[in-house]
């Protein structure tokens, strides 16, 4: 599961630009291996993170973050929904957010209904679903931009019965894709009526050509006069 996650989250960020980019959670583990963006750092309650913050509480300025990271943070918190709240205030405009969570609609949901939650992570998270995690983002203003599901087989812990029902990896990418144990997706932080500023030089070009065909057209006119 973790290797899939890895692949997904190395695709979804790659090609996100800025200036910062932060991972909340799950410090061991770097989610932002591929992203070229140049200050990226982690924060967590957790030992390991280069900065120890509760995700309710987030000591970054508003607008401050061009991406952010979530790999499993929104199930594991008792206040998902506030600590979406707080990555839409200190993302830029335009500003990018990956999450990673698990299905409930997949096998992976049946196992934790009819398991102990004493067994651990993940049984003892709260799944939130694809359509209430996109709801939550639709009402704070972001847009989903790119998704997947993965991890079809059964959460068996046994290895070798794992590999018995490899077969359904490629089965249920085809077949029935939105069953799968987890989903990675990617949401742009929209700002309706944002101006985009024009930097002065292209400005001044587009106001020199402008005024280009007027100046023409006024020296005809007078050599005709």
């Amino acid at each position: 599961m973790l290797d899939w996650e890895l692949a997904q989250f190395d695709s979804a960020v790659d090609d996100v630009f800025g200036f910062r980019a932060v991972q909340i959670g799950l410090p061991e583990v770097d989610f932002l291996r591929q992203n070229r963006i140049p200050y990226r750092f982690s924060l967590a309650l957790e030992p390991g993170a280069a900065l120890a913050a509760d995700p309710l509480q987030l000591p970054l300025a508003a607008q401050s973050v061009d991406l952010v990271v979530l790999p499993h943070v929104l199930e594991g918190h008792h206040n998902p929904h506030d600590v979406l709240r707080e990555v839409e205030r200190v993302l830029m405009p335009e500003g990018q957010v990956v999450i990673s969570g698990f299905n409930t609609a997949s096998l992976w949901r049946v196992r934790q209904l009819f398991g102990a939650r004493h067994n651990g992570a993940p049984w003892d998270a709260k799944f939130i679903g694809l359509l209430r995690l996109r709801e939550w983002l639709r009402v704070l203003g972001f847009e989903l931009n790119g998704g997947k599901f993965g991890c079809y087989a059964p959460p068996f812990r046994n290895e070798i019965w794992l590999k018995r029902f490899g077969f359904m990896e490629k089965a249920g990418a085809r077949w029935w894709p939105v069953t799968g144990g987890v989903y990675v997706v990617r949401a742009v932080k929209r700002v309706h009526g944002m101006r985009m500023i024009t930097p002065a030089w292209r400005q001044e070009r587009a106001r020199r050509r402008a005024l280009a065909p007027v100046s023409q057209r006024s020296h005809r006119n007078h050599h005709h006069e």
